[in-house]
């Protein structure tokens, strides 16, 4: 077992890790060659220039020459807090505000927790030898959790009393950091400038009709349902081998670029490759050539395809984007049924523009439900069979399995030094390693599933990472952890005590879970600051690639924070936090200086260096506040249980009210604050409308909106859009429909010789 010195050292060992990564950081931040790397935000902005182009010394374009810029090496952190929060709104959007909330929830509620636990629970813990009597592995960590109080103890009413008072200012916090939100979102939304979501809803599973087309049906559906609102439509196309010939060409146009920029530093020298697997193989052609005909043919397909899909009907999905007049037309539209039948004509929000996925959207809306069962299934198997190397991992990452499974190198590891590293840093990295691939995978499972924008994509991903990591790193990593550790005792013993031995073992896992903390975050934390693959690929593309300054700026990566990978982590943490606050709370100063550093990390991230694909407006809050709800619940059924092993047959029943209290709240909660992030007030709306037309009395929202929604790759490189434009000309005076039947609407058809006017339509429709 791990004693306080192992995870001393594991300690030192982190924090000199971090100490360096910093201490790189600080060092690479400030030399001018890498300036786009570390301040990339700025540039896209358009508030920084280079320091390369700046100066008469050649050196000092690539070398910090200022000697005291060096003894400053720390003044990222302070410059990191000073930003107002108001101001950080502007520069990096309410989205990236918002996840640093999350930062703050953890300090908020970690710190007087910490503080409690050490000044109560610790001395009450250690104040006893029941572990010395047990028979059972154990360490000095150990001894301060709620396994060494005898069974049957009075002590317990003080654990049990902090669980209420924790889950208490839990719940307070939650509250007031979910108003705080809410109120955000909303202020945000009031104040935001004008955006073409606010005013656009996608309606999807457009029925079918014999006599129109989907873009005349919608057109005729929205102006008899929506007369004084509906303002234009774009349609929907599957045009996802177009989007696959278009980036098989940027891919080649690089490397057209590459060998280009190569023969112009060597003139005397055409470049050449072999055309065979990897180029190892095949006839040697020449690189420019060769390229050149490969782009000049996908051109060529490119407008094939483009042609294809624009005069090919099947290539039109029965789905569109609706523009209205006013923000309370689209707001009734997308929040309110269109249809008697419930299963056609779908309206919800739009997402931002960039905020859409394209891909998924050429997925026909029935087959949804098909692939979400799919996934689902998916995810089942790869979470409970991910057990099997978690357990293999536990099993190994300690001493004693490590000198049965490989006995010849037990002279090795009994090092007082090696074997601290194994015990304080060894299980961390283990589990690190196999969790990288997962939030791929999980992405991709989110794609198949048909979202229709990145931060649903990002939402429903973080949604599962963090479900996994609760039944593989959390119960998977305790439960395999302590029986391993003590396989032996539960051999020995009659079967009525093995869930008594369980019940005492489930708190000393805490000491893995220490050292993942300090790797996983403290050092991980640290590792992100340093940003040293976005280094490395910056100036490998520098080096090869980059011939002006346009490329120079594409050559820069500034990344995004990443919600489907942080929020989980972090939600690790909190849960955590809570289960071992009342079980074993020498974790939590840990996982608090976790929340600290991260915070400000994270600020300096946001301010310089990471740029938003999209802005939601916080939409994903009610995540992090159900998740945290559900930490909570959890940490409270866990020390039921533990304390029924106890014998503590007073004090556990009272127990069964907190996990129903917290319910109670939570509904509260999302009675009263989730709305704000679901549904837009026709209020707001309202205001919002009102007051632009007061100051924009000649608004041409129709000019505003024509490209917002029309697909990337029927734009030209001058940013407008091609044959798509149509519909968003065609003028919306008119009930233009060639239908003669009359299941939607009882108006006569164009072909009948008759068009009316929206008066005409009004008058018709009020018609008994």
């Amino acid at each position: 077992m791990a004693t306080l010195n192992d995870i001393g050292v594991a300690a030192a060992i982190n924090i000199l890790t971090a100490f360096a990564f910093f201490l790189a950081f600080a060092m690479l931040r400030i030399q001018p060659v890498n300036d786009r790397v570390y301040f990339p935000k700025w540039y896209i902005k358009g508030l920084r220039s280079s320091p390369l182009v700046n100066g008469s010394a050649f050196a000092s374009k690539f070398v910090n020459l200022d000697l005291r810029s060096y003894t400053r090496f720390l003044n990222w952190m302070p410059a990191a807090l000073q930003m107002p929060e108001p101001e950080l709104i502007d520069h990096a959007g309410l989205d990236s505000a918002v996840y640093l909330r999350i930062y703050l929830l953890g300090l908020k509620i970690f710190g007087p927790i910490a503080l409690i636990a050490f000044t109560v629970t610790i001395p009450v813990n250690w104040s006893n030898n029941t572990l010395e009597h047990s028979g059972l592995t154990y360490s000095d960590i150990d001894k301060t959790s709620i396994s060494n109080i005898p069974i049957g103890s009075h002590k317990f009413w003080t654990h049990l009393v902090l669980a209420y008072c924790f889950t208490f200012w839990t719940c307070y916090v939650l509250k007031r950091e979910y108003e705080i939100v809410a109120a955000m979102r909303l202020h945000f939304l009031a104040s935001d400038q004008r955006r073409p979501d606010q005013f656009t809803v996608l309606v999807r599973n457009v029925p079918p009709d014999p006599d129109e087309s989907v873009t005349d049906l919608v057109q005729h559906f929205f102006l008899v349902n929506h007369p004084h609102h509906y303002l234009s439509h774009q349609l929907v196309y599957d045009a996802n081998k177009l989007s696959e010939l278009v980036n098989e060409k940027k891919k080649i146009q690089n490397w057209l670029d590459f060998y280009q920029n190569k023969y112009k530093r060597n003139p005397l020298k055409r470049p050449s490759l072999k055309t065979g697997f990897l180029g190892l193989w095949g006839n040697r052609v020449d690189a420019i050539d060769f390229y050149t005909s490969i782009v000049e043919r996908l051109s060529r397909d490119i407008c094939g395809e483009r042609e294809k899909v624009n005069s090919n009907t099947k290539s039109i999905m029965p789905a569109a984007f609706v523009s209205f007049k006013t923000r309370w037309g689209a707001a009734v539209c997308a929040q309110t049924q269109q249809s008697r039948n419930p299963t056609t004509w779908l309206t919800e929000w739009a997402p931002e523009p960039r905020d859409v996925y394209w891909e998924n959207l050429a997925i026909p809306f029935v087959f949804l439900t098909i692939r979400r069962l799919i996934a689902a299934v998916a995810f089942f198997f790869l979470t409970f069979f991910f057990m099997i190397p978690i357990a293999i991992v536990q099993s190994l990452a300690n001493i004693e399995s490590i000198e049965k499974a490989l006995p010849f190198l037990k002279p090795i590891i009994e090092v007082k030094f090696i074997k601290s590293f194994i015990q304080g840093f060894l299980p961390g990295i283990a589990l690190k390693i196999f969790l990288l691939l997962l939030p791929t995978i999980l992405m991709m499972m989110s794609k198949f599933e048909g979202f229709i924008s990145l931060s649903a994509l990002e939402r429903r991903s973080a949604s599962r990472y963090y479900f996994f990591q609760f039944i593989n790193v959390f119960f998977g990593s305790i439960i395999t952890g302590t029986a391993f550790l003590q396989l032996n005792h539960f051999i020995h013993q009659s079967t009525s005590q093995i869930p008594k031995t369980i019940g005492v073992s489930i708190p000393m896992k805490a000491t893995f879970f220490i050292t993942y903390i300090m790797v996983d975050g403290w050092a991980g934390v640290a590792g992100e600051i340093l940003r040293l693959k976005p280094l490395i690929i910056y100036h490998l593309k520098n080096s090869f690639l980059v011939k002006t300054e346009k490329d120079r700026e594409e050559a820069m990566d500034p990344g995004t924070v990443g919600f489907n990978t942080g929020e989980p982590q972090i939600q690790l943490y909190f849960l955590l936090g809570l289960v071992y606050a009342v079980v074993t709370p020498i974790l939590l100063p840990f996982i608090t200086v976790f929340f600290a550093l991260a915070y400000v990390v994270y600020s300096h991230q946001i301010i310089n260096v990471y740029h938003q694909e999209y802005e939601s407006a916080a939409a994903f809050w009610p995540d992090v506040h159900v998740r945290v709800v559900a930490a909570l619940i959890v940490s409270q059924l866990l020390l039921m249980g533990l304390l029924s092993t106890k014998e503590a047959s007073q004090s556990t029943p009272l127990l069964i009210t907190l996990p129903v209290l917290t319910i109670c709240f939570h509904r509260f909660c999302k009675g009263r604050y989730e709305p704000a992030f679901v549904r837009y007030p026709l209020q707001e709306a309202m205001m919002k409308d009102t007051l632009e037309r007061a100051k924009e009395a000649n608004l041409n929202l129709k000019g505003f909106l024509q490209n917002a929604y029309i697909h990337p790759v029927f734009k030209s490189a001058d940013g407008s859009d091609s044959e798509s434009e149509s519909e968003w000309e065609r003028s919306p005076a008119l009930v233009a429909t060639k239908r003669t039947s009359k299941r939607f609407t009882p108006m006569p058809s164009k072909d009948g010789g008759s068009l009316l006017s929206l008066d005409q339509v009004n008058d018709e429709c009020l018609k008994p």
